[in-house]
């Protein structure tokens, strides 16, 4: 079996070294998010460039904005941009009272574990969006993997990804702390190699497997060409 990191890097060779499209504050991740509905980092990006031109990202300009100017100026981000500015306008109104407007400051001196508990009590973020703000964050160097692909390691190591979508989510996880370094940068590396890879090719259907740089080493494609049904889509 190829071992990860050969894999990662035939991945980066075909895909290119990949970079965070995001930002990495973590209160201005939580901006970021919802700035696109549904949520993709084109959407997101282009409700980030509408609302820090026209209101800006800062708690206190968040919180002194008219909702429906905020509602228009994240509406370049999609879909039920009023629901995504009351959802931000509660995140501002909870990191200015609780956090004195700087979250990362306020987060100092808490555990990983105090840490991922703050991020869940924030609208919409569970498990593996609190794993990308601890990773991205540069927090802590926790095994990421990206929500929207979370089968894509799964079904190049086993072949079929799991039917529930927290087991395919846990044994990625599992995958990635046995093989890539408890280090900042190897598993951001990992965690976009992998994002950019199911985004392009390993889609969730119709993969593009003839077009893979890994096919070779990959369990899923593999079962293919023993004429193996290809495996259902996982559920969240």
């Amino acid at each position: 079996m190829t071992p990860l990191p050969q894999l990662l890097d035939t991945l980066e060779a075909f895909h290119g070294e990949q970079k965070p499209g995001w930002p990495t504050d973590p209160y201005l991740l939580l901006v970021w998010w919802h700035c696109g509905y549904p949520a993709s980092d084109d959407r997101c990006a282009k409700g980030w460039e509408s609302l820090t031109r026209e209101i800006g990202v800062e708690p206190e300009r968040l919180l002194a904005a008219n909702p429906q100017k905020l509602g228009k100026a994240l509406k370049p981000g999609g879909m039920v941009p009023e629901l995504r500015a009351m959802r931000l306008r509660d995140i501002a109104e909870r990191v200015h009272r609780e956090f004195g407007g700087d979250l990362r400051a306020g987060l100092g001196g808490m555990s990983v574990a105090q840490v991922r508990a703050v991020f869940k009590k924030f609208p919409n973020i569970s498990d593996p969006g609190a794993d990308r703000m601890l990773l991205f964050g540069g927090i802590s160097p926790v095994a990421a993997v990206p929500s929207n692909v979370e089968y894509v390691l799964v079904r190049i190591r086993a072949g079929r990804e799991r039917e529930n979508y927290g087991a395919n989510y846990k044994e990625a996880q599992r995958l990635i702390e046995a093989a890539v370094p408890q280090k900042f940068d190897p598993r951001m590396r990992a965690y976009l190699l992998l994002k950019v890879h199911g985004q392009k090719l390993c889609k969730r259907t119709n993969p593009k497997c003839v077009a893979c740089p890994i096919a070779g080493s990959c369990a899923f494609f593999a079962g293919k060409m023993r004429g193996r049904p290809a495996p259902t889509s996982g559920t969240r």
